[in-house]
């Protein structure tokens, strides 16, 4: 019980009991992580989102020159996949629901100690399967178990706040509890799916993940965040944020998993496959308006003064922009009988929106949760432009022309670059103390 005090004591300035001042330490340290559930979460975070972005960027780097002759266990495709989906995304989730989640609940959030063993897991499992993904599959598959594993603690112990709450209002967090269950499903889907030398059931996995829980967090908390962080910002705009919103995004959620699993195998053929790109490319047309139309409603405009409230709602657009992508490739595909565009609509999804989002939600989270005033320096808006640029290129290599090893080159390693200057910067943070010298 001694411990606590003599820790504070540490870290926050101001004056002693006896009334001398105390002194910060201001030195990185790996006690400071524990200090609140988002340090630790946010920081296993950066380390598998700038390994598995460098990872990939030595890949393309290989596939272009063959510098490198990397052995392969698994397909290196399937590899980054996975780990974009599953590996650094949950780690971000675990810090931000147990900072914002007990807030929404009314409860007492865990200790950053209870939740250090299923995060480490998930760390420690990601290194596994980066690794393995070189030398044996079966190391590779061990790290996708630990991973599982530490995913589904962590959403167990997300439930057990959610039971413990009275809060009236608990949609937000049993749609992200729900979410979380898909992910722990779809996770080990991948795994066995890869035991049993299916690659593309693993791959319809992966997806459904994608959709059914990354997606589906990012929508509810964008709900849930977006108008709120645009009203206390600008007060004259007010935060609207009707549930139908909400319910559209969850149907097109739903929607995507469903064409997943029509498609695993391949598209369906014949006069059936065509009525079903056209009718799934008119919903996907319609849906990806209706948000472009939300995201302006939002105050999209108004934000354009504000940087960091910019970033958020530029990542919002993103989200309509990638389901107006993928309906005009299913239209194109009707028209030319076979898909196209495919990987232009998924990189607008996860590089334009998810990476957006991720980059401007977890920069606000981390400056409030260190004492620093809530704004995007000029850093943080030069790295998310070089984001916005990335993205670009990964679309122009989605086009399939002759340069599109290299332009997917330079998009993996202008990402690379994006997250570890990114990276770097917060995971400093994290082992420090607060600037204020209040605790967490």
């Amino acid at each position: 019980m001694s411990e606590p005090p003599r820790m504070a004591a540490s870290v926050l300035p101001g004056k002693s009991p006896t009334g001398a001042r105390l002194m910060v330490d201001p030195r990185w340290r790996a006690a400071h992580l524990l200090l609140a559930p988002h340090r630790l979460g946010f920081f296993l975070a950066m380390g598998v989102l700038t390994g598995a972005g460098v990872w990939w960027a030595l890949v393309q780097l290989d596939r272009v020159s063959g510098l490198l002759s990397l052995p392969y266990a698994l397909s290196p495709s399937l590899v980054h996949g996975v780990v974009m989906t599953f590996g650094f995304l949950p780690l971000f989730f675990s810090g931000f629901l147990f900072t914002a989640g007990p807030k929404w609940l009314a409860v007492a959030p865990p200790a950053a100690r209870q939740v250090m063993a299923p995060l480490l897991l998930q760390g420690g499992g990601w290194l596994l399967w980066l690794t393995g993904a070189h030398l044996h599959g079966l190391t590779a598959l061990a790290g996708l178990v630990l991973a599982c594993t530490g995913l589904s603690w962590v959403t167990l112990m997300f439930w057990r706040l959610i039971r413990r709450s009275r809060a009236e209002d608990q949609l937000h967090a049993r749609s992200v509890g729900v979410a979380c269950v898909v992910g722990c499903v779809s996770l080990a889907g991948v795994a066995l799916s890869l035991f049993l030398g299916l690659p593309a059931l693993a791959r319809a996995w992966v997806l459904t993940g994608l959709w059914g829980f990354v997606v589906v967090v990012y929508m509810v908390v964008a709900h849930r965040m977006i108008p709120f962080f645009t009203s206390s910002a600008m007060p004259l705009i007010d935060a609207w944020r009707p549930f139908w919103a909400l319910w559209l995004m969850l149907a097109v959620a739903a929607g995507e998993v469903t064409a997943v699993w029509v498609e695993w195998q391949g598209p369906p053929q014949g006069l059936a496959g065509a009525w079903w790109m056209a009718v799934r490319g008119s919903l996907e047309l319609a849906a990806g308006g209706v948000l472009l139309w939300l995201a302006v409603i939002w105050g999209l405009v108004q934000s354009l003064k504000n940087r960091l409230l910019a970033m958020l709602h530029i990542g919002f657009v993103w989200l309509g922009l990638a389901l107006l992508l993928g309906g005009l490739s299913q239209w194109l595909g009707w028209a030319q009988g076979a898909p196209v565009l495919a990987l232009g609509s998924l990189h607008a999804l996860t590089m334009g929106c998810l990476a957006s989002l991720m980059l401007a939600m977890v920069t606000r989270v981390s400056c409030g949760h260190s004492g620093r005033a809530l704004v995007a320096d000029g850093r943080v808006w030069a790295l998310f432009w070089l984001l916005q640029a990335a993205t670009l290129l990964r679309l122009g290599a989605a086009a399939q022309s002759p340069w599109a090893a290299w332009l997917l080159l330079a998009a993996a390693m202008l990402w690379a670059a994006v997250m570890l200057a990114w990276g770097g910067r917060l995971a400093n943070w994290y082992g420090r103390p607060r600037t204020d010298g209040r605790s967490g």
